[in-house]
């Protein structure tokens, strides 16, 4: 398995419309995609127009396959106007849970 760390800094004024338009990209990408086992998102305590977004994915095309799913081209198409400079990716192995771990767990993320 493969993860992402995302860090987003949000324009002044846009946090609470950036958490509520993300949403759907996170749970259309645990609920439509087999290949996205996490999805989470995350609001700076410190500082709150930053946000970390942490997802899994199976593999490099399971990636490729969110961003060309529909509730992502939606969800980039909706935020990127509120983006305040450049997003930081970090890519990552997973370690723990194991590759089956994270299959048994997926269940449990559409249960909101």
């Amino acid at each position: 398995m493969i993860s992402i760390f995302v860090t987003i800094n949000i324009k002044s004024g846009f946090a609470q419309k950036f958490s509520e338009a993300s949403l759907g990209d996170s749970q259309g990408s645990v609920r439509d995609e087999p290949g996205c086992f996490r999805f989470d998102i995350l609001q700076n305590s410190e500082i709150p127009n930053r946000f970390h977004l942490y997802e899994v994915y199976k593999d490099e095309a399971a990636l490729e396959a969110h961003r060309n799913a529909p509730h992502y081209k939606k969800w980039r198409e909706t935020v990127e106007d509120w983006f305040d400079g450049d997003l930081e990716r970090v890519m990552m192995d997973t370690v723990f849970p194991s590759d089956q771990g994270w299959i048994k767990q997926k269940a449990h993320l559409l249960d909101w």
